[in-house]
């Protein structure tokens, strides 16, 4: 069976991602200060104005307005209405909700039992997590997402490093697969649009998106004189980032994710410190998919987690291998349930993630990369023994 699968991805100078750098920055600059900050700061930009907004419990000092320049200076936006030392910046941050934190502070298993440590943090929201993993790349990601990250983070590196001068910060690109019987065959169609400066031709920007960008990281035998390639389709890409669009903190949430290969809570990661589940326990979700691919109790896992606010455990778990598990959808929640706590307390042990690792994932995707605890595969023998 033919079908054809589409993920994108977007550069860091996109207007969501330029909010999604801002909060992270921000969360790293409390953490970096106080390990045990409750923070979830949110960004909104738009032509020549940032505001920042949320709610932080810290005893941390941090400049919002003096970081969140630096940000965006270091993303490139010198120039323009949203230039670093010309946009307009207003902060409206205030403390979390009591209500919340009475949740956070002590979970309901700690209240009415007494419970053990991994009982001391409540979840701090209701909803629902997801995990993925499969064998389609060596880093267990979707092949979509993969290739489309990788061209946007090269977008940006080819700019910023002087190879191509006219390039801007904002861009966008966008991979389609077709697979036969499940395996990816070949790349069908690549969208590539880069902001850039007003002297530069659009055909010597479709030149070298090809030359420099989609060559260098679309496998050559993926390609075939079918593929189809859209660069700038549009004609004209100068004005970007917030000057030419708003951007939001968490709006990327599938670029952010799988690609929209697998479901998805609705949360966003960006500006939420680690007791926030929809970030803490889908990092640890990933996690487990991964460990379990890795240890070949499957070639696919989605993985999802529930939890009801200020309880630490979850309420329900779910596996779905998608007929890939060496044993079936049924046994793989109990050897999740059994090898791994899922409660927030112990996922934030386990990750450790009350350090200020979380900047480094606004962009190009917070998963499939080596250095976050959240993609070791470390559980790989203690899982094979199921097999």
């Amino acid at each position: 069976m033919k079908k054809f699968f589409t993920s994108e991805s977007v550069t860091e100078g996109h207007p969501d991602k330029v909010c999604d750098n801002i909060s992270d920055g921000l969360l790293d600059a409390i953490l970096a200060q106080d390990p045990a900050a409750r923070a979830a700061i949110e960004c909104a930009a738009a032509f020549d104005t940032l505001l920042i907004m949320g709610e932080v419990t810290t005893t941390a000092i941090v400049d919002y307005e003096g970081k969140a320049r630096e940000i965006i200076k270091e993303i490139g936006y010198d120039f323009g209405t949203f230039a670093y030392d010309k946009c307009k910046i207003i902060t409206a941050i205030h403390q979390q909700s009591p209500d919340i934190a009475m949740g956070v502070n002590a979970s309901l298993e700690k209240k009415t039992s007494g419970g053990d440590e991994s009982d001391q943090l409540g979840a701090g929201d209701q909803g629902m997590m997801f995990g993925y993993a499969c064998r389609e790349t060596k880093e267990l990601m979707p092949l979509t997402l993969s290739l489309s990250h990788r061209m946007a983070k090269r977008l940006t590196d080819v700019r910023k490093s002087g190879l191509l001068p006219y390039l801007r910060p904002d861009g966008k690109t966008q991979v389609t697969v077709e697979y036969v019987d499940g395996i990816a065959k070949r790349v069908d169609t690549v969208v590539v649009s880069t902001q850039h400066d007003g002297v530069v031709s659009q055909e010597q920007i479709r030149e070298d998106m090809k030359k420099y960008v989609i060559e260098e990281i679309v496998p050559a035998h993926l390609m075939d004189e079918n593929t189809k390639i859209y660069i700038n389709p549009t004609g004209r890409f100068e004005i970007g980032g917030p000057e030419g669009d708003s951007g939001l903190t968490g709006r990327k949430i599938i670029v952010d994710t799988y690609g929209g290969r697998c479901a998805h809570g609705g949360g966003a990661f960006s500006g939420k410190d680690p007791t926030k589940v929809d970030r803490s326990a889908a990092y640890f979700c990933r996690y487990i998919a991964k460990n379990l691919v890795a240890a070949g109790l499957a070639d696919e896992v989605e993985i999802q987690v529930a939890y009801a606010i200020g309880v630490a455990k979850p309420v329900s778990v779910f596996v779905d291998s998608h007929g890939t598990g060496k044993v079936d959808d049924e046994r793989l929640v109990e050897i999740v349930k059994a090898e791994f706590d899922l409660r927030p307390y112990a996922i934030i042990r386990a990750l450790d993630l009350r350090k200020p690792v979380f900047k480094k994932t606004a962009a190009y995707g917070h998963f499939g990369y080596k250095g976050f605890a959240w993609e070791q595969t470390d559980r790989v023998d203690d899982l094979k023994k199921y097999l």
